[in-house]
């Protein structure tokens, strides 16, 4: 057995779920049921693309008949007062 060998077996990095599935991007999902109520957070979703994002958000949180649902990439978010 080659010791060189061994131990750069042992340093690879195996990838996360999350990494080998390229899902890095964090997006903010809004939904609202009535017209005349505001957007709430529901939760957020982890893809690399909108499309993908809009379908997880979809899939995941459809437990109401929502009359509107947004996403938004948490990048794209702007604090204005942080505690």
């Amino acid at each position: 057995m080659n010791v060189t060998h061994a131990t750069s077996d042992i340093n690879k990095h195996t990838p996360s779920r999350r990494e080998a599935l390229n899902e890095t991007r964090i997006w903010h999902v809004y939904a609202r049921r009535q017209y005349d109520e505001p957007l709430h957070e529901i939760g957020n979703v982890m893809a690399d693309e909108e499309e993908l994002a809009i379908v997880y958000a979809r899939s995941i949180y459809d437990e109401f008949s929502w009359i509107e649902m947004i996403i938004v990439p948490r990048e794209c978010i702007v604090t204005i007062i942080a505690s």
